[in-house]
């Protein structure tokens, strides 16, 4: 089996050099580009299975970079590291294409948990027949990764995928908030880990009609979500 290739956009020396010893020792092989420009430039060569891409570059910032990646390469699985800890950055960097994000200082176990887990997803083979879910009027077509929402279609990352497909699987009942993230993140749960909660607001921009006022996608409050 050949190697996945990790595709690290950073401009820090100590977390690249860090970073590449954690991986390599995992088993990947390491590439990296200490700009913006260079990290689009090395996507489109290098075709990575994973881009981990800083949000403060020297030259534009992370958000331009994710989304310059994602008009070449849709599918290509991001996941964004940032210093900010406001839920504003990070929904804006999900919104820009992130697949997921890791806010530093972070665990390196944590992120190569992650990282195994959108591999993990990539990696996998899709059946003959297509997988589609119902929600209200939006169909989500998990082969595809896309969902048709009020004759709008949009792109669902790995991780929208798998926690639509968490919820379908388990409705009318509810999921647990910790359940949700050890079984679709692979992550212990943590009262400080928001991750869950941010997919569930984009996941709501895209599928419910008022996604101030969701209908399908639901908070059971002070235990998870569930869909209807």
């Amino acid at each position: 089996m050949s190697k996945k290739t990790i595709l690290l956009v950073e401009d820090e020396p100590n977390i690249i050099l860090g970073l590449q010893d954690a991986l390599e020792f995992e088993g990947y092989e390491f590439v990296s580009a200490p700009t913006g420009r260079e990290g689009v430039s090395l996507a489109a060569l290098r075709k990575p299975d994973v881009v981990l891409l800083d949000l403060m570059l020297p030259d534009i910032n992370g958000y331009q970079v994710c989304e310059e990646i994602r008009r070449r390469d849709p599918f290509m699985p991001i996941i964004m590291l940032t210093a900010r800890s406001q839920e504003t950055d990070k929904i804006r960097g999900l919104d820009a294409g992130a697949d997921d994000y890791v806010t530093k200082p972070f665990s390196v176990a944590e992120l190569t948990a992650r990282i195994r887990a959108i591999v993990r997803r990539a990696s996998r083979v899709p059946d003959a027949t297509p997988e589609v879910i119902s929600i209200g009027d939006a169909l989500v077509d998990v082969t595809a990764q896309t969902v048709d929402s009020q004759g709008t279609v949009h792109r669902l990352s790995y991780y929208e995928i798998e926690l639509l497909r968490l919820l379908a699987e388990r409705r009318p009942a509810p999921v647990a908030r910790d359940d949700i993230l050890t079984r679709v993140w692979g992550l212990d749960a943590s009262s400080t880990n928001r991750t869950v909660d941010n997919f569930i607001v984009k996941l709501r921009r895209k599928i419910e009609k008022q996604p101030d006022r969701p209908e399908h996608i639901l908070t059971v409050y002070g235990f998870g979500y569930k869909l209807v």
